[in-house]
């Protein structure tokens, strides 16, 4: 199977390419016709003027018998030859009806086209040696006329020249006129072309039916049909990249739909299950809780803690849609990540008493939003402490590099199976949903750490097993705060 840069390369010509190759046949084609005819035109023109030549010489000849000596000469200087004919004639004798459009004198000849050979002519002025002959009987007396073409051979080579020339400048001309209309009329789609390509990342002119099919093709594609693809084998280069764009970006599309779709899914999912529940106890409540303070207090824990659920729930919603929208706010400031993890590990020791906490930092300098950074190191340890059983222990560590410094979490809990680290980012995904269902959770805690660890130039790192732990980190580039100096001082 080809790949798209492979199924690309194959295509021979551009459609611009093909369009001037074809303008190319055609303006020779063209020519070659009008040679043809003008070489066909020229041989009736010289036998025209042959037939006439040898008519008044057959006319001459009745009426003066055989020239001498000196009128041979002369007539030999005006390309016409006359002499007795020795030997048998050797040329055509044509037929009844054709001789009926030669003149009277001299339809019964026997026609001949010679052409002696000399090998010291150039090939250019071969034909000047180009002979015509007749002969017949004149006052029963068998006699040659030749008619020598070179004076007439002469003025059609000249013109033959002028002609090729003519032709030659017409073809310059019109190719590079014609070149640049095609240029400029195929301009917007290889526009189209490159634009699309911007936002995503053959052997013969186009058909009207193609053209149609790929419009067809477009208009069939909806939200409902987004896999739909547009042919790209057989098409032109211009269009095979338009083409090619198009699939790309629907590709995107499609899978911006596909994610779409899933947290739309989710998040009505997740909004169901504590409205559910919410509706449940306020039916407890107005059947016979309000006389029954167990069941009443109940019912007030658990809309307390469903309410407060939902609200974290819409907060993290909030969030990513703000980030999606460029619309969250970033406030860099320079600071010690070493600072924060010691303010995250005293917090987290009062909050969490079940677990065995640990702090190893060294000096840290980022440049970032403390609050957002704090809130995805936050997000790394509840995960920790939500998958790693009581009395586990948690680490917390920052390193520091030439180029990034390091927030890492790592626990003894229970892992995360290998099948599911390269989802572990998408929204509302969770290893296990009965399992996260009980250590609580909506599966948006680690996508918003993501988007903060990227929306500072960082990313997160991963090393997972199961049943023995994991390792993650949150890694930022390191930046060293500016010394002011202030004038006057230390001069």
């Amino acid at each position: 199977m080809k790949t798209k840069q492979e199924t690309i390369h194959t295509i021979g010509f551009s459609l611009v390419s093909k369009l001037n190759i074809q303008l190319w046949f055609r303006l020779v084609g063209t020519f070659i016709m009008l040679n043809v005819v003008f070489l066909a035109a020229s041989a009736v023109t010289l036998g025209v003027l042959g037939e006439r030549q040898a008519a008044l010489a057959v006319r001459q000849l009745e009426a003066h018998g055989l020239p001498a000596l000196a009128e041979s000469a002369w007539l030999s200087s005006q390309g016409l030859e006359i002499k007795p004919l020795d030997e048998p004639s050797q040329g055509i004798l044509l037929p009844g009806e054709l001789q009926r459009i030669f003149p009277a004198e001299t339809r019964t000849a026997r026609r001949l086209v010679r052409l002696p050979h000399d090998e010291e002519v150039p090939l250019f002025n071969v034909l000047d040696n180009l002979q015509y002959q007749l002969d017949l009987e004149v006052d029963g007396l068998p006699v040659a006329i030749i008619i020598h073409f070179s004076s007439a051979i002469w003025v059609l080579k000249t013109v033959f020249l002028v002609l090729l020339v003519w032709q030659l400048v017409t073809a310059i001309r019109t190719l590079a006129s014609r070149a640049e209309l095609i240029r400029r009329v195929l301009k917007p789609i290889s526009d189209l072309a490159r634009q699309t390509q911007t936002l995503s990342r053959e052997q013969r002119p186009l058909s009207i039916a193609e053209m149609q099919a790929l419009a067809g093709t477009l208009d069939e594609i909806d939200a409902a049909r987004l896999d739909t693809r547009l042919d790209v084998e057989g098409t032109q280069d211009e269009l095979k990249g338009l083409a090619t764009a198009i699939n790309s970006l629907l590709d995107r599309i499609n899978e911006s739909y596909r994610l779409q779709a899933r947290f739309v899914s989710d998040a009505s999912h997740e909004l169901r299950t504590p409205i559910a529940a919410i509706q449940g106890y306020v039916n407890l409540l107005d059947r016979w809780g309000k006389h029954d303070p167990e069941a009443l207090q109940e019912s007030i824990d658990a809309l307390k803690e469903e309410a407060a659920n939902m609200k974290e729930l819409v907060e993290k919603l909030l969030f990513l849609a703000r980030g999606d929208n460029q619309t969250m706010q970033v406030h860099l400031e320079h600071f010690d990540l070493a600072d924060l993890a010691e303010t995250l590990y005293r917090e987290t020791e009062m909050i969490d008493g079940g677990h065995e906490f640990s702090l190893e930092a060294e000096p840290a300098p980022v440049r970032a939003d403390q609050g957002l950074v704090k809130q995805a190191c936050r997000i790394l340890i509840d995960n920790a402490i939500k998958y790693t059983p009581a009395g586990g222990r948690i680490r917390l560590m920052v390193s520091s590099g030439e180029e990034h410094v390091r927030f890492t979490v790592q626990d003894s809990g229970i892992g995360i199976p290998a099948e599911d680290l390269p989802h572990i980012f998408e929204r509302f995904y969770r290893a296990d949903d009965s399992r996260a269902r009980a250590t609580g959770g909506t599966g948006l805690g680690l996508s918003i750490a993501k988007w903060i660890a990227e929306r500072h130039g960082g990313h997160l790192e991963v090393l997972s097993r199961e049943d023995f732990g994991t390792k993650i980190s949150l890694v930022l580039p390191r930046s060293e705060p500016q010394l002011e100096v202030v004038p006057g001082i230390g001069d």
